[in-house]
């Protein structure tokens, strides 16, 4: 318990780290994900080619080449970020192109015939989605929307590859410090809590939008 309540303030520092990538991909990558989702069901055949292009790439392709891309690669062509900078844009490229799919299918499951009832109304395009739509799309969606929001937890372990003083990082380095198992333990236990709450949020969603017939 002595060895644990020392490494602790560490492992802890590190899981602030952890979730202030997880809250920032989280706050932009899903209002991106609707209007990208929005795009990719656009009439307009140019758009909807550029937007699958964009999801093809970034769900086609490691989210740990896409970090190392952006913090070593992109300094190539002159745009520089600090490693903290680096991380959240790319998490949020990757995520929003996840969120943007899973959007596009949950739009275009609403009938169409809620599009002709909104024209009856005298509703505009945008008073639709906003009014008709969207709040059906968000039920369909809580389901898939909750599984990627599980894995980016996980996976927001991946920034240690540019040097980033996340959770799991911090257990690495006790662990290589102090030759024992302990802090990556540790490390496990606090990803199960963290995902354990956040399941326990999105369960406490999902039932509130079922109770909506």
């Amino acid at each position: 318990m002595k060895y644990i309540m020392k490494i602790l303030p560490s492992l802890l520092s590190g899981a602030g780290m952890t979730l202030q990538i997880f809250f920032w991909t989280i706050v932009v990558s899903i209002p991106l994900g609707i209007v990208l989702g929005l795009g990719l069901t656009s009439e307009f055949k140019p758009l909807t080619a550029i937007l699958k292009f964009y999801v093809w790439l970034m769900r086609g392709t490691p989210l740990l080449l896409q970090l190392i891309f952006v913090f070593y690669g992109l300094p190539i062509i002159g745009i520089i970020f600090n490693r903290y900078d680096a991380a959240i844009f790319a998490f949020i490229l990757n995520y929003t192109a996840y969120f943007a799919e899973i959007f596009r299918g949950g739009l275009q499951s609403v009938p169409k015939g809620q599009y002709e009832s909104a024209k009856v109304l005298r509703l505009t395009y945008w008073q639709t989605i906003r009014r008709i739509v969207i709040p059906q799309v968000v039920k369909i969606v809580i389901p898939s929307i909750g599984n990627e929001v599980i894995n980016l937890i996980k996976d927001s372990s991946l920034v240690y590859v540019i040097g980033i003083g996340d959770l799991l990082r911090a257990g690495n380095v006790a662990t290589a410090r102090d030759v024992t198992l302990v802090p990556l333990l540790l490390v496990g236990v606090i990803y199960l809590l963290m995902t354990a709450i956040v399941t326990y949020i999105l369960g406490k969603v999902e039932s509130r939008y079922n109770t909506w017939k």
